[in-house]
């Protein structure tokens, strides 16, 4: 019997991009170039927008940089509101796909998603001590959902701890709203709003425990996209505002099933029971027939990472499904890897077995090594469909599940057993 591998064995010409590179300082030309190209093509439909900085007036880098992600144009907003300091940004393996020269010349640190590695920290200090640039971190690790903050990281306080300088954050609003994870191609007109501040001193840092950090921190990253478009009465007119929602909304609060919501225009309705939701101009949900339960979308999506926490803890959660393969084990392509089978389940977190050039291969990452997925939806560098991302040291494995809608309760399920494994 062919012993089975764990990892994928590729011909010799595909190499494994280097996570362990060290990042070289960005030259102020660049600096000054993506100032000027963040400026120029903010998008016509949010060119009403607003930096507020707030005791920012004597801070000077070295410090870290914290900001919340939505979209693509949080790095944009950054070049803005940080210049003319150099951004040393850490950027995942598909940010570096087609341009790995740039983004290296950009100083940027490449990592793979939700996976240790330890030359991330050294990294950060030549960034921080020998450059005394700013190193720029998106803690949430992917693009929020549903307009509130993903979870963070124990190691993130862990990390600036070790680093001992200031810690600012730069918390982005509207860019959730004008462009939303599971509609992100088309846009609404949507003002944008972010606010730049210091939290944390080089004194707190050395005197605050890592829990008393990581506490300071999550509080203040909290946000929440459904409640800032009420509070400021930013209409969305668009026709097709609900068209994609369901993809996070996968769960019919009404009767229970899953995986058969859908939208379309305004609406979001459910297959099975034909249930349907109106998605008003200032974002709240309002049944068609019969009593609204959840008028606030993240109370929605929060009810259904409930119902996933009952399934693990009563021991009916279980996923298990083909699904089509594509790798990146460096910058230059997605290597189709075809049909192979994950599963996952609380004892042993993630399974992803398959075949590849008639070698058997089988990648495992139990569930206390990810604290977090990274899902896709509509998927723009493969096929534009939901897919999940298995990552490794050295790989990532892009999974297209045959059952539609699924990639979002296997976020949940991460999360909690993550969450579960570590009381």
């Amino acid at each position: 019997m062919d012993k089975i591998k764990d990892y994928v064995v590729y011909p010799d010409n595909v190499e494994h991009y280097d996570t362990s590179k060290m990042p070289c300082r960005q030259p102020f030309a660049f600096t000054l170039l993506l100032y000027l190209l963040s400026r120029a093509f903010m998008p016509p439909k949010v060119r009403n927008y607003k930096i507020e900085k707030i005791n920012m007036q004597d801070i000077k880098p070295p410090y870290i940089l914290l900001c919340n992600h939505m979209h693509f144009l949080d790095i944009q907003m950054n070049c803005i509101a940080s210049y003319p300091n150099r951004l040393n940004n850490i950027s995942t393996i598909e940010g570096f796909f087609h341009r790995e020269r740039l983004m290296e010349r950009l100083g940027c640190i490449c990592k793979r998603k939700f996976t240790t590695d330890l030359s991330l920290v050294r990294a950060c200090y030549k960034v921080l001590y020998e450059y005394g640039d700013v190193l720029c971190m998106y803690p949430e690790a992917r693009y929020s959902p549903i307009g509130t903050t993903a979870i963070l990281p124990d190691s993130l306080g862990k990390l600036v701890k070790k680093c001992g300088v200031p810690v600012i954050t730069l918390m982005h609003h509207g860019n959730y709203l004008q462009a939303p994870f599971w509609d992100f191609r088309r846009r609404r007109k949507v003002p944008l709003h972010s606010v730049m501040k210091p939290i944390l001193t080089a004194e707190d840092v050395e005197n605050l425990s890592v829990d008393e950090i990581n506490n300071l921190i999550r509080k203040e990253m909290e946000y929440d996209e459904y409640k800032y478009q009420k509070e400021n009465s930013i209409k969305i007119t668009e026709k097709f505002r609900a068209e994609g929602l369901h993809k996070v909304l996968y769960q019919c609060t009404e009767c229970g099933t899953e995986y058969e919501m859908n939208s379309k225009g305004t609406r979001l309705f459910c297959e099975h029971c034909k249930r349907e939701w109106e998605l008003t101009e200032l974002g709240e949900l309002k049944a068609l027939h019969g009593e609204t339960r959840f008028s606030h979308i993240p109370d929605w999506f929060e009810w259904e990472r409930s119902q996933v926490r009952e399934q693990l803890e009563n021991g009916t959660y279980k996923f298990c499904d083909n699904v089509r393969v594509y790798s990146l084990p460096n910058t230059k392509k997605y290597e189709y890897l075809g049909d192979a089978v994950l599963t996952h389940d609380r004892e042993n977190g993630f399974i992803l077995e398959g075949e590849y050039n008639g070698e058997k291969y089988r990648v495992v990452r139990p569930p206390q090594s990810m604290y977090g997925l990274h899902v896709e939806y509509d998927y723009c560098h493969i096929e534009p469909l939901d897919c999940v991302d298995i990552s490794t040291k050295n790989d990532s494995f892009y999974c297209y599940p045959s059952q539609k809608n699924s990639v979002t309760k296997l976020s949940f399920a991460t999360e909690e057993i993550y969450k579960m494994r570590s009381l």
